[in-house]
């Protein structure tokens, strides 16, 4: 077999395959037997048919479109790997020349990862927000648990800020009840947000046994942002009283016996919380920072996929939240144009990181083993709420391991790019990276194992084929 590269584009590549006949004869073989059995001839038994009389019954050309289909995909493999190409989608691939007794030419076009010359990523700099923990901060959890255990009473006045009502809630359109945009009985704190537009204005000044109607849109149903009439109905208005900040509320609400004790803990962990923030803005920062020192040729098919699948992604959070794409525009100050080309940005930023990623982790000779899969496994099924020995069994099924065994390069990658690095905060003072792991991620590694001794059989064989695939 000869194969020749034409370089279309810096991600594209056309590669031009001509196989000798006497390569075609085990497929050709094959091709014989396989419509033998599909044919019934007289004075022969089905799968005995000679080649010479399905030539005449049949006719060579399906035999030879048998063989051809059969050789392709191996020979388009044997091309790649002697050009050392490395394909990021199906290609289109076109016969262009049977000889029947000669040869077979076809040609293959296909993206490919782009060729770049790596950056030294040796003493990366990169800078990060310092870490800070307010008395501020800590006032303000001290408050949110005060008000976990705090009791609502009763007052015989009108609603303010922070009070919490007991109301209904009726929604009509043209004086027609809106189904399904009905509450009754709901507590509600004033000036909390989120719910509906305008409510918390119509709740203030409003006493037990008052109506009001102000005009609101929906946030889900059929007739999302649309405008509709709201009536609100306040049964209750309550007072939250809560508990005394002393030693007492320290020993009821934790397992701390004085206030002091308590007021460390809630700093040390928002200082626990800062740090895994540091940590993964550090991580962000370096791969940022030495994108920038590399040109990345990007597809544009592989780009324009990405942005697609972002776009779709979140149209449905936005059905789920019940909230039109006017809405999230206007939530986060952004015009159409501003959205479009953020995301843009972002989509090829992400895919030149994986680029850049997959050329570490070549370059470093990283690999991946049984305990990294595992904890990888663990890690991603406790991200999506899932079981980790039902999440292991559905990435073996559905043949997934590979690229999970990217994720857990390219996470290797970013590491052993961070490691070298050199971060500090706005202070000038040097940034520990403690926290990093091996992989990538921020914080401690997942203890628990997701499968017994099969699944972690198969997980040690299926990270060693898929390594070599990667």
């Amino acid at each position: 077999m000869k194969s020749a590269v034409e370089t279309l584009s810096p991600t594209r590549a056309k590669i031009t395959v001509e196989v000798p006949f006497e390569e075609l004869k085990p497929s050709l073989d094959a091709a014989y037997k396989q419509i033998a059995q599909q044919i019934n001839v007289p004075g022969f038994r089905r799968g005995k048919v000679p080649p010479v009389v399905i030539d005449r019954q049949v006719g060579r050309g399906a035999v030879l479109n048998e063989a051809v289909n059969d050789v392709l995909p191996r020979k388009y493999a044997e091309a790649l790997q002697e050009n050392s190409l490395e394909p990021l989608a199906q290609p289109e691939i076109e016969v262009t020349r049977i000889d029947d007794g000669d040869v077979l030419e076809f040609t293959a076009e296909v993206d490919v990862k782009p060729d770049f010359e790596v950056p030294d990523y040796a003493g990366v700099e990169a800078q990060v927000d310092d870490l800070e923990v307010t008395d501020a901060d800590v006032d303000e959890q001290v408050q949110a648990l005060r008000e976990r255990f705090g009791t609502l009473n009763d007052v015989e006045r009108a609603a303010a800020d922070d009070d919490y009502v007991v109301l209904d809630l009726k929604a009509t359109q043209d004086g027609e009840p809106i189904e399904g945009a009905e509450v009754s009985g709901m507590s509600y704190r004033v000036g909390r947000g989120g719910m509906l537009e305008g409510l918390d204005e119509a709740l203030v000044g409003m006493a037990p046994g008052d109506s009001t109607t102000f005009t609101s849109q929906l946030v889900g149903g059929e007739l999302v942002g649309q405008d509709v009439e709201v009536q609100v109905t306040v049964h209750q208005v309550q007072e939250q009283e809560l508990p005394d900040l002393d030693d007492d509320f320290a020993q009821m609400a934790s397992e701390f016996d004085t206030v002091a004790e308590l007021t460390d803990d809630v700093r040390e962990r928002l200082t626990r919380g800062k740090r895994l923030e540091q940590a993964a803005a550090a991580r962000d920062a370096v791969l940022e920072a030495l994108l920038e020192k590399v040109s990345i040729p990007l597809p544009e098919t592989l780009v324009t996929e990405e942005l697609n699948a972002r776009r779709q992604n979140l149209e449905q959070q936005l059905v789920y939240a019940g909230l039109t794409m006017e809405k999230y525009l206007e939530d986060e100050g952004q015009t159409v144009e501003e959205f479009e080309a953020d995301l843009e940005r972002r989509v090829r930023d992400a895919v030149a990181a994986q680029f850049l990623l997959d050329a570490v982790a070549k370059a470093e000779e990283l690999g991946v083993d049984q305990q990294d899969l595992s904890q990888h496994i663990v890690r991603r099924a406790q991200q999506s709420g899932q079981d980790p020995q039902e999440f292991a069994n559905h990435m073996f099924e559905h043949n997934h391991v590979p690229e999970l065994v990217q994720e857990i390069l390219r996470g290797k990658a970013l590491a052993a790019i961070v490691e070298q690095a050199v971060v500090t905060d706005a202070s000038g003072q040097h940034v520990e990276l403690a926290l990093l792991q091996p992989d990538g991620s921020i914080g401690e590694p997942p203890a628990e194992e997701p499968a017994d001794a099969d699944a972690d059989a198969a997980a040690t064989d299926e990270a060693d084929e898929a390594q070599q695939q990667a």
